[in-house]
């Protein structure tokens, strides 16, 4: 098992370096300005806002509430129970504290989301896109939260690689990650949807290359679009005709050339990959239903307590729209128009750039589930964070510059990340 492995770190690491320059820088900036305002960077990253929830469930457990005056209540079991497992384990083996476990399968975790869009990336479109989508990720303007005792890097990592896993045909890899991934966030569903959306499809594949005749090519599947000629060696190529280019819309040509999995994927394999998917979130829910006496609706009486649910966006709209009210705020409220239009027009271009289906699936519950959240509309940066394909459009362009202008505008960028991740965990900081 040693020598698949080496091969697959040594093509990695230069965006695994990369990530972890940027990081490191991050981090140092915070320090610096957190000590000339009298704060505990560590603090920040460990010890507040939803840490100090993680880290009473890896303690005494669920059970901890708030009440607020109005009535509301804020219950922890709003909170999915990966992160703190994992922090108590940590604790139960070593000297350190739950926040100081906290942190640390945080950083453990970036950096496998990190392997883990590199690896995505990879199989679709080649090395050196690869690269640039980790260090677009890194600098992100809320990158900072990769690094806090939060579950976003935990979630993208078991996301990218259960991704990874159903592009490569590893469906029982890809059933198993989904159902941690749902065991971690509420928007595990979006990883849950992409493997299902693939297994149907591939049967429904299979058996229309049956119905014709088709020989091993067809029933083992298609090759990925848009793979870079450079990396043929490295992988997969494009097999697209260009009368069937010319002819299929985008949409269509995701569907049906994101097959890049190997060749006779026993079915049982495809179907044990989607029976276990949804486990992790079915049981949490129906477990917080039962503790609850509220039965599957539990967990919606849970998120109701602290004002969160999906109302198609319209509570968001209105909250843009209040922007408006005033001239020091309209003008955030049309960053905030930008922002969100710059978000869909990354995904319909993913889609014309013919995205393997299960991302584009898995981006699209992602982005649904975060823009349509009825409340805690400061946190949408963070809760988009996990919708890095958005990322790859991107990516393939920053490749398209020379590597020293790419390199410059990175490095800047990561510079600016640096400065407002630490000015904004000085300042509201993440809720």
């Amino acid at each position: 098992m040693a020598a698949p492995r080496a091969p697959a770190l040594r093509r990695a690491a230069p965006a695994l370096l990369g990530y972890a320059a940027v990081r490191a820088l991050g981090l140092a900036v915070l320090a610096g300005w957190s000590a000339a305002r009298g704060k505990s960077a560590y603090t920040l990253l460990t010890a507040r806002w939803d840490s100090l929830w993680y880290t009473r469930v890896a303690g005494p457990g669920y059970g901890y509430e708030v009440r607020l005056p109005n009535g509301d209540v804020h219950s922890d079991l709003a909170f999915f129970p990966l992160l703190p497992w994992l922090e108590r384990l940590l604790h139960a083996l070593t000297p350190l504290s739950y926040a100081d476990a906290g942190f640390t399968v945080s950083l453990l975790a970036s950096l496998a989301a990190a392997w883990g869009i590199f690896a995505v990336t990879d199989v679709v479109y080649g090395r050196r896109v690869g690269v640039c989508a980790v260090l677009l990720w890194a600098v992100l303007p809320v990158g900072i939260v990769q690094s806090m005792a939060y579950s976003e890097s935990l979630f993208t990592a078991l996301a990218a690689w259960s991704l990874y896993a159903v592009l490569t045909g590893r469906w029982v890899s890809a059933g198993a990650l989904a159902a941690l991934a749902g065991l971690t966030r509420p928007v595990g569903l979006a990883v849950v949807a992409a493997v299902w959306t693939a297994g149907v499809v591939s049967f429904v594949r299979d058996r229309s290359a049956g119905a014709r005749g088709g020989g091993a090519d067809q029933a083992g599947g298609a090759h990925l679009d848009g793979r870079a000629p450079e990396e043929a060696g490295a992988g997969r190529t494009p097999q697209t005709s260009g009368a069937s280019k010319a002819t299929r819309a985008p949409l269509v040509d995701s569907i049906t050339t994101f097959f890049v999995t190997p060749t006779g994927a026993p079915a049982r394999h495809r179907v044990l990959g989607m029976a276990l998917a949804p486990v992790g979130a079915a049981a949490y829910v129906l477990w917080v239903g039962h503790r609850t006496g509220r039965g599957p609706l539990g967990y919606l009486d849970v998120q109701a307590g602290w004002r969160n649910g999906f109302d198609g966006g319209y509570a968001f709209a209105r909250f843009v729209a209040d922007k408006f009210t005033s001239f020091p705020s309209a003008a955030a409220g049309a960053g905030l128009i930008l922002g969100v239009g710059l978000l869909l027009w990354l995904y319909v271009t993913g889609i014309r750039q013919r995205q393997p289906l299960p991302l584009l699936v898995y981006t699209g519950v992602v982005l649904a589930l975060a823009l349509c959240a009825s409340s805690y509309f400061g946190s949408k940066p963070r809760l988009l964070m996990p919708a890095f394909p958005v990322l790859l459009p991107l990516a393939r362009a920053l490749t398209r510059l020379r590597t020293s202008r790419s390199a410059l505008v990175t490095a800047g960028v990561a510079v600016a990340s640096a400065v407002y991740g630490a000015f904004w965990l000085n300042g509201s900081g993440p809720p």
